[in-house]
């Protein structure tokens, strides 16, 4: 359980360092700051260690830690000096701390228990130990080693960062700045993605399955599973608790060569707790929970998930649920159907994850109509452990695996989902539907964070991360039929053959509007050609080399001959390799050995081909918008990802002392603004400049500010209402006079007040050459944690919400898109013939602020606002920075949610 913000010593206890992770077996622990009330523990894992890792510690023989050293290693500001501890059942079973030697350095230190020696312990304490350093502005941690200490010098050097070694007098002299660098993000997210794979093996490739049903409801689910599983390989399935002399969980006894990984648990809530000592006991790994009966917000009476899912974690286990639709899993000849789904399954290469019961039944239903193979499904129920985000992890390592879709209500941690996915996609399409408008649907049962940022700023992290959306779960299916079965297209060129003109018509405008290119003149036969004339145009295509996709039609006005043509468009995709897809009458899903579906009379047609299966789609709107989808992620899958945005120039110790000064005093949830001369200062140690202004409240101040900063002058209202709308008068330019500017102040002034009631202060700035303004904004989500958006400024954009969105760190692809993909930025590269831009110097700007909101999340908001970008240079005229207390962990760290 979390600890709350008890005051220890003078500080506050940092909730936000505690964690679930998961070890490199797949196993489960929690890391937290130490406690003073942890002084027993301490006493007792220093007990059960040997002598050789005692003195491997303290450099002496220590039988028993003396009193003085007990009470300084459990009682610690969480400042100057820190320690983290990793539990399990209860216990410790490692300790790491690091105490500061001066402003920039601390001396790093761990012990991990002989029992849990090989499990990356120290590694995960590494870089949760680095993450808080880095929030408290350390950048080196030092370490004396003995040489015979092989596997605490290789946590460091095998953790990806630049490690100095120097050995003297018999101890080696550890040494490396803890800034992240890309080989130690590298290292971290494959470490990540091993660890969490490995813990979805117990999940969606389990050697034996135990299956636990109790109480009215859950003995219901329990028959029912049982019909599925059935079908299982004899000894794979154990069954307790299901009726009257069925055996008990608590008598069964583990065997050897024969673990079980996976409980499938249908009971009362209550029950489930009292069942996980003894599904520990019997070596499961983790459980899919079908029944509900949990709290997720106010209490009720209810089992919270939040104890459920503790619980479950204490003894290294993962959590599907509760309220899952099952999973299924392993091909043919492993199958396992552990859903509430009794239909058949295909064994393929798509793997399925979704939220809902409802969503898993559409799926699978849809799936079987298609004709779809399935290499793995899940379904996450409340999603209280395992998500979309551990199913993707687990595809990244899945042979069978080759297309992934995700029908999502809601993401708990969109950071690591852009993050996976993007890996994922690397290896083979990723397709997701997301239910509703908003992303974020607050179902029941679910805990789900709110977000400031627009649904555009969900749906450009999926484009950034190659993701492909749909609109629906049918839409999802149909593309997921293509990837799946047919060669990604190698160009843009579609060949077009249909029996009707009506459809060769809307089959080119729509490739057309989907910005590919038409082979040549789309060709449409007879309205009653059949067989013969559709074997005709296969030959002439197979005879072309001018395209890269075709489309084939085929809607019958007399007796259908759809399983003849199906044979013919089958042979058309194997014969080239290329892309095939069609539109069948009253036909959707795959045509393949066994003919299209509602077709049997012609499926053992003699011309048969039975390696090769061609997606049919519903309508030619379909057909055509699933290939252009296929061909932007084959794009996506060809173009560079740029490389991780960093400067050489940035003062880090400076910007991070400047923000700890800043929030000195300030209460938590308290946001603080800061003067302008500080944020003028924290941006410049990031490189970005600003242009000077003076802030005045009566004219006389304001003739002075403008021989102070030279004329011609801006005069800026600084209501901030007011201050970015030159049209509401508040705002006047170019004064190159002291009577232009008095008469400009006077004017200005009448207007604040009229508008406002108050009385007017404002800016006066030296005129900036004439761009294009922009805005810059990047801030801190509860959901997202740091984004950043640009836009063109204006009402005009802001209105209709012409702005792109990135999480960071970015790439310089990254940034390069994000401007591209603005609908208003021809502005900036010289629309109708006026001159270009200098977007690149943008770029520099946008790239140095998703650093600094990265690197500092006591950063709640920076805005730069305009930001005018002329033919040579930037100019940022106006700016504010706000801070507070920070609310997220550091990313360069593995948790679970």
């Amino acid at each position: 359980m979390a600890h709350g913000n008890a005051p220890v010593g003078e500080t506050t206890y940092p909730e936000h360092w505690e964690a679930d992770v998961v070890l490199r077996d797949g196993t489960t622990m929690r890391i937290r700051p130490i406690l003073p009330t942890d002084a027993d523990a301490v006493e007792r894992f220093h007990a059960r260690q040997s002598p050789e890792s005692v003195y491997l510690r303290f450099f002496a023989p220590l039988e028993r830690l003396p009193a003085r050293d007990l009470h300084h290693f459990t009682h610690v500001d969480h400042r100057t000096r820190v320690a983290l501890v990793l539990e399990s059942g209860g216990e410790l079973v490692a300790i790491g701390r690091f105490d500061r030697v001066d402003e920039d350095s601390a001396e790093i230190a761990f012990n991990v228990s002989d029992s849990a020696q090989g499990r990356g312990l120290g590694s995960v304490l590494l870089e949760h130990l680095a993450a808080a350093g880095r929030e408290l502005g350390v950048r080196r941690f030092v370490a004396d080693v003995l040489p015979q200490n092989a596997r605490m010098l290789r946590v460091f050097t095998d953790a990806g960062y630049d490690v100095h070694q120097v050995f003297d007098d018999g101890i080696v002299s550890v040494s490396f700045t803890i800034r992240p660098t890309d080989r130690s993000l590298a290292v971290l997210m494959e470490r990540e993605r091993r660890a969490e794979a490995l813990s979805m093996r117990a999940v969606l490739a389990p050697r034996r399955v135990l299956l636990v049903g109790a109480g009215e409801e859950g003995t219901a689910f329990a028959e029912r599973l049982r019909s599925g599983l059935g079908r299982v390989a004899a000894g794979r399935v154990v069954t307790a608790g299901l009726g009257p002399g069925a055996p008990r969980v608590e008598d069964l006894e583990p065997e050897a060569g024969a673990e079980i990984d996976l409980a499938l648990v249908a009971a009362p809530a209550a029950q489930v707790l009292d069942l996980v000592p003894q599904l520990a006991r019997v070596g499961v790994r983790a459980v899919v929970l079908y029944t509900g009966g949990y709290e997720s917000g106010q209490p009720s009476g209810k089992v919270p998930q939040r104890t459920l899912v503790r619980t479950l974690r204490q003894y290294g286990m993962r959590l599907v649920g509760p309220r899952s639709f099952g999973v299924l899993t392993g091909g043919e000849a492993e199958a396992l159907n552990a859903t509430l789904w009794t239909g058949p399954v295909r064994a393929g290469r798509i793997g399925i994850f979704c939220q809902s019961a409802a969503a898993g039944l559409h799926l699978l239903d849809g799936a079987a109509e298609r004709r779809l193979g399935l290499s793995s499904f899940l379904s996450a129920g409340h999603r209280v452990d395992v998500s979309g985000n551990d199913a993707m992890q687990y595809w990244t390592t899945d042979d069978q695996t080759t297309v992934a879709c995700v029908r999502l209500e809601s993401i708990g941690n969109p950071r690591k989902f852009s993050r996976v996915a993007r890996r994922l996609s690397e290896k083979g399409p990723v397709v997701a539907m997301i239910a509703g408008t908003t992303g974020q649907l607050q179902l029941p049962g679910h805990s789900v964070r709110t977000t400031r940022v627009p649904r555009r700023a969900l749906d450009e992290l999926m484009r950034q991360a190659g993701v492909l959306q749909t609109q629906s779960v049918t839409e999802m299916l149909d593309l997921a039929a293509l990837l799946s079965e047919q060669p990604l297209p190698a160009g843009d060129r579609v060949l077009v053959i249909t029996n009707t003109g009506a459809q060769a018509a809307v089959l080119a405008e729509l490739v057309r509007h989907h910005r590919l290119t038409l082979a040549c003149d789309p060709i449409a036969m007879s309205p009653r050609a059949g067989a013969a004339e559709y074997a005709e145009q296969v030959d002439a295509a197979l005879a072309r080399d001018d395209w890269d996709v075709a489309v084939v039609g085929y809607a019958p006005l007399l007796a259908p001959e759809t399983g003849p043509i199906s044979a013919h468009i089958r042979r058309l995709a194997e014969v080239s390799g290329r892309t095939v897809a069609a539109t069948l009458y009253a036909v959707t899903g795959l045509i393949g050995p066994a003919g299209p579906r509602g077709s049997a009379g012609e499926a053992g047609h003699e011309d048969a081909v039975e390696s090769v299966e061609v997606p049919t789609f519903p309508s030619a709107e379909t057909a055509v918008a699933a290939i252009a989808q296929a061909r932007q992620y084959r794009r996506w899958r060809e173009s560079g990802r740029g490389r991780r945005v960093d400067f050489d120039d940035v003062d880090r110790r400076g910007a991070k002392n400047l923000v700890q000064a800043e929030l000195t005093g300030l209460p938590a949830g308290t946001t603080k603004r800061l003067p302008p001369e500080r944020a003028r200062q924290l941006l410049g140690s990031h490189g970005i400049r600003t242009w000077s202004e003076r802030r005045v409240s009566t004219l006389e101040e304001a003739l002075i500010a403008a021989e102070e900063v030279g004329w011609p002058v801006a005069l800026k209202t600084v209501d901030e209402l007011l201050r970015h709308r030159s049209y509401l008068g508040a705002i006047r330019l170019d004064l190159s006079t002291p009577a232009e500017l008095t008469e400009a102040y006077r004017q200005a002034e009448a207007r604040v007040r009229a508008l406002t009631g108050r009385t007017a202060s404002f800016d006066v700035q030296a005129m900036a050459p004439p761009g294009v303004a922009c805005v810059i904004r990047a801030a801190e989500d509860p959901l997202y944690g740091p984004i950043l958006s640009v836009g063109l400024a204006g009402d005009a954009v802001e209105l209709l919400g012409d702005v792109s969105y990135r999480v960071p760190p970015l790439t310089d692809e990254d940034v390069s898109e994000m401007i591209r993909s603005l609908r208003a930025s021809p502005r900036l590269f010289g629309q109708r013939g006026l001159p270009a831009s200098d977007v690149a110097a943008l770029e520099d700007v946008l790239g140095r602020v998703s650093v600094l909101k990265d690197e500092l999340a006591e950063v709640s908001v920076v805005e730069l606002n305009p930001v005018l970008v002329a033919e040579s240079g930037v100019a940022i005229l106006g700016m504010h920075v706000d801070v507070a207390q920070p609310q997220r962990g550091d990313a360069a760290r593995r948790v679970l949610p």
